[in-house]
């Protein structure tokens, strides 16, 4: 049996029940824990560790899990739009130190003169444009320096060795494409920014993983992905979302509120200086704190409401227990996003292929 094979039949042995529960969730508590932490003096570094420990410590949230695969939202080479450095900096020298083997891998979605000439973004399966878009992004973010810096690879997760994971009961693709990297490893962390998102409500740790969807397969800006979604769900982000959580390994998120975005995200919003951190084990509940703390109410954001038909839990945020800052100390509410759904913007955002 294939390397990969293995590693996915052990998670849908154990990882798939324990994400339902709350993965690696303090076994004295029934509720999945989330922490909430401010980030003081621009210290985003400290507020990470501060979050972490409040989950236990690096040692209990990584317990049994050797290799890491760390996944920002570097959804463009823009800035404002994107996870900081410093929120991956210390989380991978949190993740060295307790000796674990790190990775930081993505797979953006455009970026100024590969698939986006002037006001149009194209959409495309071309490795020769894929490859070296990826890697402009890495490096006109920081990330390049970072990984050399700290000394963790970059995966490039558009291309390269890919394998098909099977996702029972899926909603949209009951078999994905995935880099091999990703089966490869025992944990995926999940580094989104908090923005909001004007097809999912907001995107955060699960809508991260949209770009674990390889573009040599689904298409940069994920045209094709979107596409078949679209058939399932109006928003084409939230449902298929679910299936790429539970074809992977997501056992911690930790969201970038540093900087958050409001209003028409995720690239196009209005800049909101939050200073938090928020963090946790289970997927699910972690979303659920960090989109209250943006004021926005569970069933306000598909993605919530698909997860649970999926039996992943909690359903409301009085399920949770949350550490450090209480919600209602740290919460702003967001301007909302104008709403539409992929078969409206389809004709005029990433219509044209490359």
């Amino acid at each position: 049996m294939a390397l990969h094979e293995v590693n996915r039949r052990e998670f849908l042995l154990t990882g798939a029940a324990a994400l339902a529960a709350g993965p690696l969730a303090v076994a004295e508590t029934p509720k999945p824990i989330v922490s909430v932490v401010r980030i003081k003096n621009d210290k985003i570094g400290a507020a990470v560790e501060e979050a972490i420990d409040l989950l236990g410590g690096i040692k209990r949230v990584t317990r049994g899990r050797n290799t890491v695969l760390l996944k920002p939202n570097l959804v463009s080479n823009d800035r404002n739009a994107t996870t900081k450095p410093e929120v991956i900096r210390a989380l991978a020298g949190l993740m060295k130190r307790a000796g674990k083997e790190v990775s930081i891998g993505e797979g953006s979605a455009a970026a100024t003169d590969f698939n986006v000439k002037g006001m149009e973004i194209f959409r495309t399966r071309r490795r020769d444009i894929l490859d070296p878009m990826q890697q402009y992004v890495f490096e006109q973010l920081g990330y390049a320096e970072l990984a050399k810096a700290v000394r963790v690879p970059l995966v490039n997760l558009h291309s390269g060795e890919l394998v098909d994971v099977k996702v029972p009961g899926a909603f949209v693709f009951d078999k994905l494409t995935i880099h091999k990297s990703l089966t490869d490893v025992d944990l995926l962390c999940s580094v989104p920014m908090m923005k909001t998102h004007q097809l999912a409500t907001v995107t955060l740790g699960m809508k991260n993983l949209v770009g674990l969807f390889p573009g040599t397969v689904y298409q940069s800006v994920r045209g094709h992905m979107h596409d078949v979604a679209a058939k399932v769900e109006p928003t084409a982000a939230s449902a298929v979302v679910v299936d790429m959580v539970r074809a992977n390994k997501l056992g911690l998120v930790v969201v970038d509120g540093s900087m958050a975005m409001e209003g028409n995200g995720p690239s196009v919003g209005s800049l909101v200086k939050m200073d938090v951190i928020v963090a946790g084990t289970n997927p699910v509940a972690t979303d659920m704190v960090a989109a209250s703390v943006m004021g926005f109410a569970p069933k306000e954001v598909p993605t919530f409401e698909w997860a649970n038909k999926a039996g992943l839990k909690p359903s409301s945020v009085d399920e949770i227990e949350v550490r450090g800052e209480p919600i209602e100390r740290v919460r702003r509410v967001f301007a909302k996003p104008y709403l539409v759904a992929w078969n409206a913007i389809r004709p005029f955002w990433g219509a044209r292929e490359i």
